[in-house]
């Protein structure tokens, strides 16, 4: 079964989503990814957009010391986050869970999740599994902090993260300028930098 993974993080970039698939060390991260069994790329990339609240929380990652992407798991037509979508197996969605989560087996039953709304995993800082819809004939998923977004204190990301994702944004078409103005106005960004701070911070 074909399924849309949507990512409003890391995985904007091709190129680093490719290490879940294929495996190895995404440029700027610590850790080596393993991989699918099923190395197969995905078949289509979308860009899309969000309606939940993009914020960045905890503080150490395997991208450094710093903060890391999350949603907030109420919808708000308002809201707009940018994201991709790769449509991948529902295995590869399996497995690319377990290596966001560091978990080294799990099994997630799709249509639980797309009957219920979302499931919650028993561990992992993106636990929860989010039911998104369907578009093409196949659904789509994204997966977020089972904690209420503002229960934990927002933290900068690390310049490597945000530099990642915003190549991602770049390949779905914003400007750098319109990378800045995105998330100037995120938690865990927001009051911390001017304009011109954060385009040096990601950019250099």
């Amino acid at each position: 079964m074909d399924v849309w993974y949507v990512s409003y993080g890391s995985n904007i970039s091709k190129k680093r989503f490719a290490c879940y698939i294929e495996g190895g060390i995404p440029e700027g991260s610590a850790k080596s990814e393993r991989g699918c069994k099923n190395i197969t790329l995905p078949k289509k990339t979308k860009k899309a957009i969000l309606p939940y609240p993009l914020y960045f929380m905890k503080e150490d990652s395997k991208w450094g010391k710093g903060g890391v992407a999350f949603i907030g798991h109420e919808p708000d037509k308002d809201t707009k986050t940018y994201a991709r979508k790769y449509l991948i197996t529902d295995e590869q969605f399996e497995e690319v869970v377990e290596q966001e989560n560091n978990i080294d087996a799990l099994h997630i039953d799709v249509q639980e999740i797309m009957e219920k709304g979302y499931v919650d995993l028993e561990e992992g800082w993106y636990g929860r599994v989010i039911y998104l819809g369907n578009e093409d004939g196949a659904p789509m998923f994204t997966f977020t902090s089972p904690d209420v977004m503002g229960i934990h204190k927002y933290t900068i990301p690390s310049q490597s993260y945000l530099s990642m994702i915003s190549r991602g944004l770049k390949e779905i078409g914003l400007t750098e300028e319109e990378i800045v103005e995105y998330f100037l106005t995120k938690p865990g960004i927001e009051g911390v930098f001017t304009e011109d701070s954060l385009l040096g911070y990601i950019f250099g």
